[in-house]
């Protein structure tokens, strides 16, 4: 029989966190160990009882799952990761925003646990990562912009899974720097990446990078229509993880293997 893996998800009651525990109850091999929020007010999510996150370090002793999935803020997320560690818990996370420090707390707690953090877990955006290097250093000297577009709560620009593309782009291309939006006299510098970060109603979210030059243009596009398949990846994650040794781990190394 396959072994069933035991995940346990912070910020349940969440827009992300309510398709992570209905991702893990489509699968035969993974089962909701715990769930906790911020505020849970006695709540429950497709019946798994929420609990508070101040007992988040309790719950991973009573629990002993075999991953946390963790889409909440930097924040949150930098607490959730330094109780992993002491309880040698594996770490998913599609929280994006973290300044230096909470990164190398992520990185810190990578020394004894491992810790897979990506942007995003749609399998179409790790294609759009992979593809999008060649596609700059095929057209060089073409101008660049990227257009990110998501719902109207969503706290960090550009998003996360736009700054992995620009890094991407960076990588594989001559550019002097990126210009976030255009207002009055700005005429476009030769060798920037135009960066434009759009926030309306529920969109889930939207990617395109526009290259052009010499009388053509290259776009390439990833939609979400359903936040359900970044919960999906977020779980496929959590399973693969469980295995690995301690470490950080970002989304292509679940796809690749």
């Amino acid at each position: 029989m396959t072994a069933t893996t035991r995940i346990g998800v912070t910020g349940a009651t969440g827009r992300m966190g309510r398709e992570v525990i209905a991702a893990v109850a489509d699968r035969d091999d993974c089962e909701v160990a715990f769930a906790v929020n911020r505020e849970p007010d006695g709540e429950t999510v497709d019946g798994i009882a929420v609990d508070p996150a101040s007992e988040f370090g309790s719950l991973l002793a009573a629990h002993e799952p075999q991953a946390v999935i963790d889409f909440t803020g930097p924040e949150s997320a930098t607490e959730y990761v330094r109780a992993c560690a002491d309880a040698k818990v594996a770490f998913v996370t599609g929280t994006t925003g973290f300044d230096d420090d909470q990164l190398a707390a992520l990185e810190d707690a990578a020394g004894e646990i491992p810790v897979l953090r990506a942007p995003n877990f749609a399998r179409g955006v790790q294609a759009l990562v992979n593809v999008i290097g060649d596609a700059v250093k095929s057209l060089p000297g073409y101008d660049v912009e990227l257009v990110e577009t998501h719902h109207n709560a969503k706290r960090d620009a550009p998003s996360g899974t736009a700054n992995r593309l620009l890094s991407e782009i960076e990588a594989n291309g001559e550019f002097s720097g990126r210009a976030h939006g255009r207002e009055g006299e700005a005429p476009r510098e030769a060798g920037e990446i135009g960066v434009h970060a759009l926030r309306a109603g529920d969109i889930t979210g939207e990617h395109e990078i526009l290259l052009a030059g010499n009388h053509e243009e290259v776009r390439l596009t990833h939609r979400a229509e359903d936040r359900g398949v970044f919960a999906a990846g977020a779980v496929d994650a959590a399973a693969w993880i469980a295995g690995q040794k301690a470490g950080s781990y970002d989304f292509a190394d679940v796809i690749d293997e």
